[in-house]
């Protein structure tokens, strides 16, 4: 599947089970969306991540090796977990 990007372009992809982890640029990108998101096989977004700060944006993101969990970084300076399913934010800290 051809992955398309909302606003940017794609600095990583990650293929679940459930669709497709995109990770975009964050270089503007609109500060009060997210640029980390999960679509569907259709092409469809079916969440986007969860912000821990309003303007912030995302940088990194990893699978957890429990399978339920993913983590990502975020250019303010946070470190963040996720719920695969829903891209809820679980918790977060910030780093100094």
């Amino acid at each position: 599947m051809d992955v398309v990007a909302l606003y940017t372009h794609i600095e990583k992809i990650i293929q679940i089970n459930a669709g497709i982890i995109v990770l975009e640029n964050p270089g503007g990108f609109p500060r009060n969306e997210t640029n980390l998101y999960l679509i569907s096989q259709r092409g469809e977004v079916l969440w986007k991540a969860e912000k821990p700060e309003p303007f912030t944006s995302f940088s990194r993101v990893k699978l957890n090796e429990d399978g339920e969990t993913f983590s990502a970084y975020t250019l303010g300076g946070h470190a963040c977990e996720f719920e695969l399913r829903t891209g809820k934010l679980i918790s977060f800290t910030r780093l100094q």
